[in-house]
């Protein structure tokens, strides 16, 4: 009989562990207890499968495989207890949290959306654009829903002259990254900060064109909120290769490489302070309107303490009536937006959202929230360790079993079928769009994917040749960079798995 390992960790314990990042210190483990394996020897389908990966996928690569029926017999069990870096699989936890937890989802979001206020002195008022966690807030000229021009209305239409402008995204803690994110992803749009005052997915948006000729230096468009560097160069054929640079916390940009005659190519820059972007928008917005703005863009921020760690309450200090405030549109949308395409920003706020229930907002308090759900769904605490909500953190660990544990769970939830409708649908939608299409699985795959350094997952449900309905997840660790794809070795094995189930 084989035996797995299971860690029996306290309270306090996980409390410790988030205060350290999620590292537990090897003088403080809990004692080893021994559990036995409920699955028998390996069957003949579980050594194909096994032999499969091996083969598609080359040496080097660490895989972790369970499939299982819907009531937990397992049909392949592939180092189901070993614990993965599970990268965008997190969401599937905070996602069923938001589900289980933030309310009606099916109903406007109004309790997060942007307001704007005016606060009087002996000199021109100044502008507070407060934000309360809505992940949708628009400043474009094409907004129609969410829009930050409607604020920018209701402060022009009160006041023709302004002094200061301040971004205030003291609703969570100033925590704009998780910890275990790579410095180098922060400059992307898919590791920008984090904020209660998001406008744009926290994206600055660079586009790049060639000039009139080859060897001319390309054409560059971008907001005059950072300096751009531009060293690119046009192309008369072959493929554009662009790219950028910006160190955390500078406000120079370089852009680099080169850009095809004929072609167009636009970039996503992460923000570091979001807040101040989103004041440094209404600004301009204002100035356009005709007001006058007397002072200067500024923030305020809410610098992270020991009741965000441990849990602490802390006492609300209600908010000035605004003058103007929006409303977001039903949560449901935003959390069908952020599964089907791994949207990283959009469940953080989810987790700050969760830590808003009894806490202050912050991470760990929203961590706190999702293990209480996986206690409830009986995932033992050493199988799981989480950094941030999104699974860009290299700290997050899961084991295979006990993800099929909760996906289980989750299915007989009030709210599980429409959670699992979020998710994207193999050769269909989202991040899986690609994936199990013209195959027996196209649109009978609904599940999560995950990639982050030598990392792909992909946990969820699938039907199979006979019509039953399988529940699985999958991880591929430590992938060699010149390894053959091991997300094309997953995907087939599933259709094997599909095809005798």
């Amino acid at each position: 009989m084989r035996i797995r390992q299971a860690v029996a960790a306290g309270a306090a314990m996980a409390a410790l562990a988030l205060a350290q990042g999620g590292v537990v210190h090897a003088e403080t483990q809990p004692s080893i207890i021994a559990v036995p394996d409920t699955r028998s020897a390996a069957s003949p389908l579980e050594d194909r499968i096994a032999a499969l990966l091996r083969e598609l996928a080359g040496p080097g690569t660490r895989f972790g495989l369970v499939v299982a029926t819907m009531d937990g017999q397992e049909i392949v069990s592939i180092a189901p207890d070993e614990r993965f870096i599970p990268a965008s699989n997190t969401k599937i936890f905070t996602t069923a949290a938001a589900f289980a937890h933030l309310g009606d989802p099916m109903v406007p979001d109004a309790a997060t959306g942007a307001s704007v206020r005016l606060e009087r002195g002996s000199g021109p008022p100044t502008v507070v654009l407060a934000g309360h966690g809505d992940a949708r807030l628009s400043g474009k000229a094409d907004c129609t829903q969410d829009c930050l021009s409607t604020l920018a209305d209701a402060v022009a239409a009160e006041a023709r002259v302004v002094g200061d402008i301040i971004g205030d995204d003291t609703a969570f803690p100033d925590e704009r990254w998780g910890g275990g994110w790579s410095w180098n992803n922060l400059q992307a749009r898919y590791g920008t900060a984090t904020s209660a005052l998001t406008i744009d997915d926290n994206m600055l948006q660079i586009t790049v064109r060639p000039g009139d000729h080859a060897g001319a230096a390309a054409l560059v468009e971008a907001p005059d909120y950072w300096t751009v560097e531009n060293r690119a160069t046009t192309i008369g054929s072959g493929s554009s290769n662009i790219m950028y640079e910006r160190l955390p916390g500078s406000d120079m940009v370089r852009i680099y490489g080169t850009i095809t005659m004929g072609s167009e190519e636009t970039l996503g820059l992460g923000l570091t302070d979001p807040a101040h972007y989103a004041a440094w928008q209404l600004r301009r917005m204002l100035v356009s309107r005709g007001v006058r703005v007397r002072g200067d863009v500024r923030t305020r921020h809410r610098p992270s303490s020991l009741a965000d760690v441990v849990g602490a309450q802390v006492q609300q200090v209600p908010e000035p009536e605004p003058l103007a405030k929006l409303t977001p549109g039903p949560l449901i949308q935003d959390l069908t937006v952020t599964s089907k395409v791994s949207q990283n920003l959009h469940t953080e706020l989810l987790l700050r959202r969760l830590g808003s229930i009894r806490g202050t907002g912050s991470a760990a308090q929203g961590l706190a929230v999702v293990t209480a759900m996986l206690d409830e769904a009986k995932v033992p605490r050493w199988a799981y360790d989480f950094a941030d909500g999104s699974g860009m953190s290299s700290y997050n660990r899961v084991a295979p079993r006990h993800v099929v544990t909760f996906l289980r769970w989750a299915a007989q939830q009030p709210w599980g079928a429409a959670w699992r409708q979020t998710l994207p649908v193999g050769g269909v939608d989202g991040t899986l769009a690609s994936r199990f299409r013209e195959t027996p699985l196209q649109g009978k795959v609904f599940a999560k994917t995950g990639s982050l350094n030598a990392t792909n997952a992909l946990s969820g449900y699938f039907t199979t040749a006979s019509g039953q309905t399988l529940v699985f997840s999958s991880y591929a660790n430590d992938v060699p960079s010149e390894a053959p794809s091991a997300t094309a070795a997953v995907d087939a094995v599933l259709l094997e798995i599909a095809a005798q189930s």
